[in-house]
């Protein structure tokens, strides 16, 4: 399941309402992980733009692969802008057992930073700035690729 929401994740909602799914399938593993926007460099915060149409085929590529290990994935990501100290990101595996829901986990994650089509700005000053240092070239992206 992949969730986008305008501003700020409603973090406690979002886990009380995956948390629920886990436990009404029965599953002993429900591990989250919560991404915050931390105060660095003199920004405001985050804001984001999201190609979904893209989104959702990378989404879908790795519910496939969670689910041919027997894992349920779930997603979170905020479009918009995110103050510091609040949360833009969160995912979400379970299964019946720890480790394969945690084996997943850390591929996923940096998959999900370097070929989600997502893009960051800072908030400096009012304005939106492209966090050129911080991003990632996307493969098949951009009119020469």
């Amino acid at each position: 399941m992949l969730e986008i929401y305008e501003g700020a994740l409603p973090t406690y909602e979002i886990y009380q309402k995956w948390e629920l799914q886990a436990k009404n399938r029965n599953f002993g593993a429900f591990c989250v992980f919560t991404g915050i926007v931390r105060e660095e460099k003199q920004i405001e915060g985050l804001s984001f733009d999201i190609y979904k149409p893209l989104l959702d085929k990378w989404f879908c590529h790795w519910e496939e692969k969670a689910a041919h290990q027997e894992v349920v994935l779930m997603m979170a990501h905020s479009v918009g802008d995110v103050k510091n100290a609040q949360s833009s990101y969160m995912s979400a595996t379970m299964s019946s057992h720890r480790k394969i829901a945690l084996a997943i986990y850390e591929d996923f994650i940096e998959d999900f930073k370097h070929n989600a089509p997502i893009w960051k700005y800072d908030l400096k000053d009012g304005k939106r700035i492209y966090a050129i240092d911080r991003s990632h070239h996307l493969n098949g992206s951009g009119i020469l690729s």
